[in-house]
């Protein structure tokens, strides 16, 4: 009688430490997930709230040939502040990526809500015809085409 009592409890024990160790494998796992819906969620966020516009005229001249520079303005009409930095800004003309940019707070110290950059993409050396740039803010997108 004992002898099946004791193997019971050892059976018994060795379903706890099998559990236990089930338990927290889950555990660590729903951690892991958690911490990523975080992330995801302020990614989104951020997406969420910004928004920008280009503002410029595509009928005025945005391209002055003899700098071969492009210049747009471009106004932020999301509810995020946005770092008037050029490292915040993904710029492509005509399908290039491009670096070479100065950036300019039009009204204002930051580039706020409702405030506006003037964007100088320099180094742009477009033949007649029709171009387009393609700005990406985090996530959002926006294409501006004109005529040289």
């Amino acid at each position: 009688m004992a002898s099946v009592s004791a193997s019971h409890l050892i059976l018994f024990i060795a379903s706890l430490v099998i559990a236990a160790g089930v338990a927290g494998t889950f555990t660590q796992g729903i951690s892991r997930l958690s911490d990523g819906i975080d992330d995801q969620s302020l990614e989104v966020s951020e997406e969420v709230r910004t928004d920008i516009e280009v503002i410029s005229d595509a009928g005025s001249p945005v391209y002055n040939n003899s700098t071969n520079t492009v210049t747009l303005l471009v106004k932020n009409t999301g509810t995020a502040n946005i770092p008037a930095d050029s490292r915040f800004i993904e710029i492509l003309v005509d399908g290039r990526y491009r670096t070479n940019v100065t950036i300019t707070v039009v009204d204002g110290e930051t580039w706020q809500p409702n405030n506006v950059i003037r964007l100088e993409i320099n180094g742009t050396d477009l033949s007649p015809g029709d171009h387009r740039v393609k700005l990406i803010v985090n996530g959002d997108e926006e294409v501006f085409r004109f005529r040289t």
